[in-house]
């Protein structure tokens, strides 16, 4: 009943570590099988020396022929797993010796390091090493163990494997307790990692946890099946590129069809995937003159000069007339000499009330004709100069001819004449056509010119 109350306290210690220390996000393992003890290979008085006859099974192991041993681990990462066992078994031998079918009860808690985190992983072939410390009874007698051994996990999937593992336990009290080797055989199942979208990659190596994916994107899905994840397709519910991050191209012109204004018509990135057979910068589709370059104003199309006189329709004032362009594609209308004529005889009657700018009594009408022929010449300009004779001083001379010019130019502005097309100035007696020793001479230089200005 003793020894029962001890079997109970182990299976008790090993399932508390496995509830308290159960993390759902971190795999655990359960090691089950049997165990063999073997007090001979010890280098003890009476008994072999290191590892002698270590795999004697007939004379020196004591094995029990059903399950016999269970371990719970936890993976802790780096390689490294933290395990708590619980054996039993039947000492029969004890070396050479025969013993009288004491009990065996075996509680350990152990350390593995797993070295393919060394050399490498291996899907099958899985070493370790092991070192931790326990508590043994042999009967009534029990006693502290300290432990190292070694072991192999062969797996045959990702869930279950055999156990294979030799550990060496040393007694802190030989009177109570032989040092001896445990070795033990038995089924490994790996359980507890959790796969919240059920695609078979656990939480912790998926990086797309809630969304069902595929093992070769880390759980990532593809939903086009176009080799390129989700997460870094730009277009994930249709077939594409790779080096158009897994969108499509149509047309094959290097240019996405989400971003191609033409998705079936080749063109180029430049364009916005576009052609545009007459490089005028209108794509073929909108341009009503594809193969002749025009302006997007005109929908690609030239701008027509109906009279071919170089300014375009559009800025031609008259179509169907030559003309240059800076009278917009009019003809310009040149002052012939007949009408130039006209102007300088118009011109010798304009007369001023003496010492004044003021016009005599018949010279408006004058002027009046002078805008006439002024308003027929559009395109012609004017310059309107003041003369005087030599009466007087040169001061007020001056002042007197640029005031009489200004007096006509007012006066053809006031009839419709544009002011940019009229200039003023005043020569005073500085450029006489007569002689001012005589009163006739002096009456002709008493005048006002009206000259073409270009």
């Amino acid at each position: 009943m003793k020894h029962l109350r001890k079997v109970f306290f182990v299976l008790a210690l090993v399932a508390t570590f496995s509830v308290s220390a159960q993390d759902e996000n971190n795999p655990w393992s359960v090691d089950f099988g049997v165990n063999a003890v073997d007090f001979y290979p010890t280098n003890q008085a009476g008994m072999g020396n290191w590892f002698d006859e270590y795999v004697n099974f007939d004379d020196h192991y004591n094995i029990i022929p059903s399950i016999s041993r269970i371990r719970v681990g936890r993976y802790l990462g780096d390689g490294f797993s933290l395990g708590l066992a619980g054996s039993l078994n039947k000492i029969e031998k004890i070396g050479d010796v025969s013993a009288s079918d004491l009990s065996y009860i075996g509680a350990d808690l152990d350390i593995r390091y797993d070295l393919n985190n060394l050399f490498g992983a291996s899907k099958w072939f899985d070493p370790y090493l092991a070192i931790g410390g326990g508590y043994t009874w042999i009967d009534d007698l029990g006693a502290g163990t300290a432990n190292g051994g070694a072991g192999i996990n062969f797996w045959f999937n990702d869930f279950v494997g055999l156990n294979l593992q030799s550990m060496y336990k040393h007694s802190f009290d030989d009177t109570r307790q032989l040092p001896h080797f445990q070795h033990a055989l038995g089924v490994a199942i790996k359980f507890g990692g959790k796969d919240t979208d059920g695609d078979g990659v656990y939480d912790k190596d998926d990086e797309c946890v809630d969304v069902f994916g595929l093992e070769a994107f880390n759980g990532c899905p593809d939903t086009d099946g176009d080799g390129i994840k989700d997460g870094d397709d730009a277009c994930p519910e249709v077939a594409g590129l790779a080096a158009l991050n897994g969108c499509p191209d149509a047309d094959g012109d290097g240019v996405a069809d989400k971003d191609d204004q033409c998705p079936n018509d080749a063109g180029t990135a430049a364009n916005n995937g576009c052609p545009d057979a007459d490089g005028d910068g209108v794509y073929d589709k909108d341009d009503n003159c594809v193969n002749e370059a025009g302006p997007a104003a005109n929908n690609g199309c030239p701008w027509p000069d109906t009279d071919g006189d170089g300014v375009l329709d559009k800025d031609d004032n008259c179509v169907n007339e030559v003309g240059p362009a800076s009278n917009q594609g009019c003809p310009e209308m040149v002052i012939t000499e007949e009408a130039k004529a006209k102007l300088d005889e118009f011109a010798k009657a304009i007369y001023f009330n003496s010492g004044k700018s003021t016009f005599r009594v018949g010279v408006s009408e004058k002027l009046d004709l002078i805008a006439d022929i002024m308003k027929e010449y559009k395109d012609s300009n004017f310059s309107i100069d003041g003369h005087t004779d030599s009466v007087g001083s040169n001061t007020l001379n001056q002042n007197l001819s640029e005031s009489r010019a200004k007096a006509v130019l007012d006066y053809l502005v006031s009839k419709g004449i544009a002011a940019n097309r009229l200039t003023s100035a005043g020569y005073g007696e500085d450029k006489p056509i007569a002689s001012n020793n005589t009163s006739s001479g002096r009456a002709k230089n008493r005048r006002v010119e009206i000259n073409l200005a270009n």
